[in-house]
């Protein structure tokens, strides 16, 4: 494409100098004639390049410029890196500074500027493979965005299951945009790394006090561990519905919170229990888990996982039926 070829003649002229319209034309493997008409294209979109025609001539890029091009801001830097997702880009505020990054060129940041773009890529990962089905709420990013950048701890109030709010300390490590939804990568105040959507943090406060980051630790791989296991974790899941009388709602939820899946929704309420749905990873925890809460919770649905919980029921009292005598 003739954009990207000018572009390319750009970034050559601003790297290498004075270059002739001969090894322009050898270099991009077209003619002479039409490197003349880049060069003529370029100058008419805006940009200082001439020509300088005989021996000892040829065509450059003015002085001044060139310089212009090593002066990339941050946001310009962080601009280049996440231009394989314009979503992240709006979302950050950071599209306007889409098109004078291009301008300014990846290959034109000078050595200098390098730790500043190590620094966003540990910060900030872009992953375009699809996950959420609509973009999500993103009030907190440009406060997360900054503490990240700038390694300061913030306060967050993390919403939870049945509208638990929780508040934590966090020391922001990263940002992680996922096809529509932000995650946030933080670790903890005991230093356990920990992933939330952007989606379920209802305040930020931003703190004067800084952390510092541990030189080993690595974003990218980071997230493409964690989102190993998530995937891995995403199997079908034998679906319960349970009985639970009012009194004990609190306490088989309690039991059942730490487990991937529990009680997504309320099925219905009347009388003196609570017909609730829960989510198991297979038919044996799900077995194993009522179990343990004894006659806290009834099956009620599948028969299957009724009837083998009545059975292991049937068996645990035979067994414990004279010591339960010599109790009474």
């Amino acid at each position: 494409m003739r954009a990207d070829r000018l572009l390319a003649i750009l970034m050559h002229l601003q790297t290498r100098g004075t270059t002739t319209t001969a090894r322009l034309a050898e270099r991009f493997e077209v003619s002479r004639r039409t490197i003349l008409r880049d060069l003529y294209a370029l100058r008419v979109a805006g940009f200082p390049v001439y020509t300088v025609p005989g021996p000892g001539g040829g065509c450059y890029l003015y002085e001044e410029f060139r310089n212009t091009l090593t002066q990339l801001t941050t946001d310009e830097i962080a601009a280049l890196l996440l231009t394989s997702d314009t979503r992240a880009l709006e979302d950050l505020g950071l599209a306007p500074k889409r098109r004078a990054a291009l301008l300014k060129l990846q290959a034109a940041i000078p050595e200098p500027r390098h730790a500043q773009r190590d620094r966003l890529a540990k910060r900030l990962v872009v992953d375009p493979a699809p996950w959420a089905d609509a973009a999500e709420p993103i009030d907190h990013l440009s406060s997360l965005y900054a503490a990240t950048m700038e390694d300061r701890f913030v306060v967050a109030d993390f919403e939870r299951r049945y509208d638990i709010v929780i508040a934590h300390r966090a020391a922001p490590y990263g940002l992680v945009a996922k096809a529509g939804s932000w995650h946030f990568v933080w670790a903890d105040e005991e230093g356990r790394l920990r992933v939330d959507r952007l989606a379920s943090i209802r305040s930020v406060g931003l703190l004067e006090e800084r952390f510092e980051r541990p030189a080993s630790f690595d974003l990218q791989a980071f997230w493409a561990l964690w989102e190993a296991r998530q995937r891995a974790a995403e199997r079908p899941l034998y679906q319960v519905q349970l009985d639970v009388p009012r009194s004990a709602l609190a306490f088989v939820r309690d039991a059942l919170e730490g487990r991937r899946g529990g009680f997504p929704q309320t099925a219905q309420r009347k009388g003196a229990t609570t017909k609730i749905e829960a989510s198991f990873p297979t038919f044996e925890d799900a077995r194993r888990e009522i179990l343990a809460l004894g006659g806290a919770v009834e099956v009620v649905h599948p028969p299957a996982l009724r009837a083998s919980v009545a059975d292991f029921a049937h068996q645990i009292g035979r067994r414990y039926g004279d010591s339960a005598k010599n109790i009474s």
